[in-house]
């Protein structure tokens, strides 16, 4: 079965839509959004896994009109018939666990998942990073190494495996989780575990020259500074070819095969399309779906080849802009002023043509609001309109004002900043679930 989430895009247009105009579905296998930008953190304790999900019905039920959320899983959209066919995602099941739901207008805000590029063995023995129960399993995974590692009589060659921790991909998840993890084992794990202190190494794998492409270079250059600083190997050129249970076996800068042991790893790579995503781009056809990593949509986000009637935003969409939860946020705020913007069209000529009436609503445009990553230490660096680029400890302090204003709600915030101020004075907890 395929499991679809609401992306930020999603939790965007939810928030923003005007339900009197519109009788609005919800279909989602969880009843919660995640702010996925701080789910690195999670992992490692600095800030509690609740403290970023908002529960759906805290959204919904502020709205003018009902709006209906049906926990479940979209199985199948089709185009023709314009139904969606929506499975029971509970563990306890009733009578009925399967409905088929007509729409009017669908909107595709399921995201996308993790790229394994056909790598044998990624989804068998990787962690990803991506959903409320990927965090659960690093940070089981990794107190379950440092456990292991501490374990009286254990070989030293064993304990340097375990203690090994290798982050595959050098984008802002895999930088952000790299540095946070950095943090976790140098302010944490030493006074709790000062048997194995000092043993920890971190190794990130990045198949480009460089991490962050996407940021200018003296930002690139400082990432690597502090990373190197903070004794975290970064092996640039590096493409992974085979994942093992303990190792990973990669082609090197010097396009040598090479094996490296783990205790943990994480897959923190691209993205690629949902399968519910691409049964679509199928039924739509390759002339009008010729991209494969997401829907293709026009300059008002509907999705090509489906008569206007399908939209797709945030992962889920292929589009000129970056994948990213800013560009995905944008575009759910869009399409709510685009829906109520058709409303009023359709209102004083109802029997105008769709194709006259989109015409006349504004197409959706993206102005860049600049990037940030953390980068360990307490330190950030920030990429900002006008060819701005910041570093260091006070654009730390900048990077958690932004998360902190782009959280769902205002209980979302008072819970992250408590969690903050937790982590600098009791530190994080060691302790597992």
């Amino acid at each position: 079965m395929d499991k679809t989430y609401l992306d930020r895009g999603s939790t965007s247009l939810l928030k923003d839509i005007d339900t009197e105009n519109y009788n609005v579905v919800l279909v989602s296998p969880r009843a919660y959004f995640l702010f996925t930008p701080l789910l690195p953190s999670s992992t490692v304790g600095t800030v509690e896994l609740r403290s970023i999900m908002q529960p759906i019905r805290f959204i919904t039920r502020f709205k003018n009109r009902e709006v209906l959320f049906i926990e479940g899983s979209c199985t199948d959209i089709d185009p023709e018939k314009k139904l969606i066919t929506v499975e029971d995602s509970s563990e306890i099941k009733g009578e009925v666990s399967k409905q088929q739901i007509k729409y009017d207008y669908l909107v595709v805000g399921v995201g996308a998942e993790n790229a394994t590029f056909n790598i044998p063995g990624v989804r068998e023995f990787a962690c990803f990073l991506k959903e409320s129960w990927d965090a659960r399993k690093i940070r089981s995974q990794l107190l379950d190494s440092l456990e292991s590692a501490a374990f009286p009589g254990q070989p030293e060659e064993e304990i340097q495996r375990l203690l090994h921790m290798v982050v595959v991909g050098g984008g802002p998840t895999g930088i952000e989780y790299a540095a946070g993890l950095h943090d976790f084992l140098e302010e944490d794990v030493k006074i709790w575990y000062p048997e194995i202190a000092g043993k920890f190494r971190i190794t990130l794998v990045e198949a480009t020259p460089h991490v962050l492409p996407a940021f200018s270079k003296d930002l690139i250059e400082y990432t690597e500074k502090t990373f190197a600083e903070n004794k975290v190997t970064i092996l640039n050129n590096t493409a992974v070819k085979k994942v093992n249970q303990k190792d990973i076996v990669v082609l090197n800068k010097d396009k040598e095969l090479e094996s490296i042991p783990y205790g943990l790893l994480v897959w923190a790579t691209g993205n690629t399309a949902r399968p519910l995503v691409a049964a679509l781009m199928t039924k739509l056809g390759l002339a009008a779906q010729a991209q494969r990593r997401g829907l293709t949509v026009d300059e008002h986000l509907i999705v090509a080849g489906s008569d206007n009637s399908i939209y797709a935003l945030g992962d889920a969409s292929a589009t000129k802009w970056a994948p990213t939860g800013q560009v995905a946020s944008r575009q759910g705020s869009y399409l709510a002023e685009h829906f109520k913007n058709l409303y009023e069209l359709k209102k004083k000529a109802p029997n105008s043509d769709s194709k006259v009436l989109l015409s006349q609503v504004d197409p959706f445009v993206y102005n860049h609001r600049g990037s940030l990553a953390y980068v360990g230490g307490d330190k950030a660096i920030a990429e900002l309109p006008g060819n701005i680029h910041l570093s260091g400890a006070a654009t730390y302090f900048f990077w958690k004002s932004a998360y902190l204003s782009n959280l769902f709600s205002l209980r979302n915030r008072i819970l992250v900043g408590f969690d903050w101020v937790k982590c600098k004075m009791f530190g994080r907890d060691i302790g597992r679930e």
